[in-house]
């Protein structure tokens, strides 16, 4: 196997003409990889997408290929897939008021251009589910922008379907997760086009590190949620005092440990299946 790409959290391979994604037990939080791996995080990522994966092919085309036809070393945590010409664009879709969303509302009354009720506070239901995509940026943190500059970088055709798709895909996943007792606050899907043109969800779907969330039992808006992702870890950092700049800080054991059992938890709620690391 070629190493092609090392991510902040995921290591590409090229295998046999295939595309290898494997996920590391590495966290990132503000686009700053931290030092000290979760265990089992990149298994829980992998094993997550993959049933969500196989649940929701009926709403768009992924890029699998296997999740067992991988080498015995990566087993549990790679998935053999399609190579991708990808999209430049993070489809991030929010049900809930919350994070970077919540702060541009606070400025403008509007994420990412689409306007919202006046008075909505942290963790509010919206409406409807809104398409706030970002930037996809190398280096640095993603920015906000619009439906029309998506438009303006990939057509109208193709970003209208973009919007679409990442609207139903949420709408399935957060359907399901209700009924399971969980909140998808927001969430965010990466997409790209195959040999034939086909547009193709890529990377990874509803899992503790693309999306929020929240124990609906506890949801309360005006307040700070539970969160079952990697938000926690955020908080954590944040209450270190650091600059949210490289390097990051050692995360102590019990934020290691309590940070895995909310994966765990929602791995378990969602899929019905025991883990087994």
């Amino acid at each position: 196997m070629e190493l092609v790409h090392s991510g902040k959290v995921r290591d590409l391979y090229t295998d046999r003409g295939d595309l290898l994604l494997v996920a590391s037990d590495r966290v990132s939080v503000y686009d700053v990889p931290l030092p000290t791996p979760i265990p089992d995080k990149g298994a829980l990522l992998t094993q997550l997408s993959a049933w969500w994966f196989d649940r929701l092919a009926d709403v768009v085309p992924n890029h699998v290929l296997s999740t067992t036809d991988v080498p015995d070393e990566f087993r549990g945590r790679a998935i053999r897939c399609k190579r991708l010409d990808m999209i430049g664009v993070e489809c991030i879709v929010r049900g809930y008021l919350t994070g970077s969303g919540l702060r541009e509302y606070q400025r403008d009354g509007a994420v990412s251009g689409v306007a919202l009720p006046d008075g909505l506070v942290e963790a509010d239901r919206l409406p409807e589910p809104i398409f706030t995509p970002t930037t996809k940026a190398t280096e640095g943190h993603d920015e906000f922008i619009t439906f029309d500059d998506v438009v303006a970088e990939i057509g109208v055709d193709t970003a209208k379907r973009l919007r679409e798709l990442s609207i139903e895909v949420y709408r399935r996943g957060a359907e399901h997760a209700a009924s399971r007792g969980i909140i998808i606050a927001d969430t965010k899907f990466e997409f790209g086009f195959d040999a034939d043109g086909t547009l193709t969800l890529a990377d990874e779907i509803l899992t503790s590190d693309s999306s929020r969330f929240w124990p609906a039992d506890e949801w309360r808006p005006g307040r700070t949620q539970h969160s079952f992702d990697k938000q926690f870890v955020r908080d954590w950092s944040v209450s270190t005092g650091w600059d949210k700049t490289a390097p990051g800080p050692e995360i102590p054991d019990d934020i290691v440990q309590s940070t895995r059992q909310r994966y765990i938890d929602v791995f378990e709620r969602i899929t019905e299946q025991a883990w087994q690391s």
